[in-house]
């Protein structure tokens, strides 16, 4: 993300990193310590703020929306599994070696729609991805997220300048 970042930041926008350190895959404890990076955010800035997440941070920040819109203007999520969890990604052996019950998040995942998202959110996914199954990030159920499919990798994702622009333009249209 910090090549991303420098782009972002080369076309005026302030960004700054989640501050978390490394994403250990604890999507609860991690959604919940957004709320601390966000609140300062927007004291800072005295404005909500435009959220982009990559694989498993796409979904923590776009569930961090649902959760907590206020602060929020919008959402920007590159190839993140949004429908299933890691059951459609491939660390998925790896959450069941950690003992993760693979079914419980894919149903906690599908109730979290029960709550509908209020904020725009544009989900960029690709077939090419390879970590993340495609269709795993497509939302067809909340009328609030664009979809858009590129043709990148999923490490391709945060290096692509077309996908640099795509960002940057649903930054400055959110």
């Amino acid at each position: 993300m910090r090549v991303m970042e420098a782009f972002l930041r080369r076309r005026g926008h302030r960004v700054r990193d989640w501050g978390l350190g490394v994403n250990d895959g604890n999507a609860r404890r991690l959604r919940s310590l957004l709320t601390g990076v966000v609140d300062a955010a927007v004291q800072q800035h005295a404005e909500p703020v435009v959220l982009v997440g990559w694989s498993l941070g796409g979904y923590l920040a776009r569930e961090f929306a649902r959760d907590q819109p206020h602060g929020v203007r919008g959402i920007v999520t590159l190839g993140s599994p949004v429908v299933g969890g890691p059951r459609y990604t491939a660390t998925a052996e790896r959450y069941r070696s950690q003992g993760h019950d693979l079914d419980a998040i894919e149903r906690s995942v599908k109730e979290r729609y029960q709550t509908p998202l209020r904020v725009p959110v544009t989900a960029v996914y690709s077939k090419r991805d390879g970590i993340v199954a495609w269709l795993a990030c497509i939302d067809r159920w909340s009328p609030t997220v664009r979809n858009l499919e590129v043709s990148e990798t999923h490490l391709g994702l945060v290096l692509s300048p077309r996908v640099f622009g795509i960002v940057a333009e649903a930054i400055e249209q959110e």
